[in-house]
């Protein structure tokens, strides 16, 4: 028995391409059954999903008042009752053989959860749009992050996204932590590996990420990534919680900030931020300008503002991070 539990609020937009491609698994549907926790859609996604589980008897809907992700999941996998369970997110898309694929590798692998390589894309595919996808999956926009970026085998991991999890995984290592806004996956994941879990990443993309689409939206979401960077280390007193790439835009948000204050006791150290900021601009640009080359629809300003989005919003969230964690 399979369970899947789909954390949404809101998802109106995406809400067609994530349960058709649910539809198509070519998982048993008699040992299938998919948990939407709704955090009480107030957008048509309740409507949407009421009528789908009308048609469906294998999916089904629960309330998630909090309307947290953290609650989502923790009520889902308390419902669950399948023997192997599989986090997805409204925001993307699975190819046909998604499940039978993590179901049968969990298995095969004897891991605790295992995940695979998740392309990113868009919905609408303007100019803006595509370079924040490149953006999105280059390593100077998200480190190195394989699940995004890719592997040509499978790897040992210390997260994955949307994991495939046994469900004795929650009584062992605990269930996802209900202080996290943000970064749950990621501190689950890592305190699984501390306890001596598995987690593997798969080569195969077998799902899409459908990304934002917009210069602010994408700042406003990794704003908030970066912010609960911060705020997840106060809270699990861990920083082993997360990676180091976690923590690279904060440090080159420092080497501007630091020498600008230092500069006023000694001018000549606004020199070092100059130096700091001259070498980002120089390399985003020559990055900017070789993806372009290689894919002729991308264009180099719209890439240069996604990357510079990307990076100062993330780091301007750790930034603010860094005061509420010594509240």
């Amino acid at each position: 028995m399979l369970s899947v539990i789909v954390p949404c609020y809101n998802e109106k937009k995406y809400i067609t391409h994530c349960v058709e491609s649910i539809l198509q698994q070519d998982y048993p549907k008699d040992d299938l059954e998919v948990l939407f926790v709704d955090g009480m859609s107030n957008d048509g996604t309740r409507d949407s999903l009421q009528s789908y589980c009308a048609q469906y008897p294998f999916l089904k809907m629960l309330d998630n008042p909090e309307k947290i992700v953290r609650f989502a999941m923790n009520k889902g996998i308390r419902a669950a009752q399948g023997e192997v369970i599989i986090r997805l997110d409204m925001h993307s898309a699975y190819e046909v053989s998604y499940f039978s694929t993590l179901a049968k590798q969990l298995q095969s692998l004897g891991a605790d959860n295992v995940g695979c390589v998740c392309k990113t894309d868009v919905l609408n595919k303007t100019s803006k749009a595509l370079a924040i996808k490149a953006a999105l999956s280059s390593p100077f926009g998200v480190g190195n992050s394989s699940f995004r970026t890719g592997t040509p085998t499978v790897v040992e991991a210390d997260t994955v996204p949307f994991g495939c999890f046994r469900r004795d995984v929650f009584e062992r290592f605990g269930y996802y932590d209900t202080r996290l806004v943000r970064n749950q996956d990621i501190e689950l994941n890592k305190r699984i590996k501390a306890g001596g879990g598995k987690i593997f990443l798969l080569p195969e993309a077998l799902c899409t990420y459908y990304a934002r689409e917009t210069y602010c939206d994408l700042a406003r979401n990794n704003y908030r990534n970066g912010l609960w960077n911060l705020l997840t280390v106060r809270m699990t007193r861990n920083f082993s919680s997360l990676s180091v790439r976690h923590f690279v835009p904060l440090l080159f948000l420092l080497s501007l900030v630091l020498p600008c204050i230092a500069a006023l006791l000694w001018k000549p150290f606004v020199v070092l931020a100059m130096a700091s900021l001259v070498s980002y601009l120089a390399v985003l640009t020559f990055i900017s300008i070789t993806i372009a080359k290689k894919d002729k629809s991308l264009s180099v300003p719209y890439l240069f503002w996604a990357f510079l989005t990307l990076h100062f919003s993330y780091a301007a969230g750790s930034f603010v991070g860094i005061f509420k964690s010594v509240k």
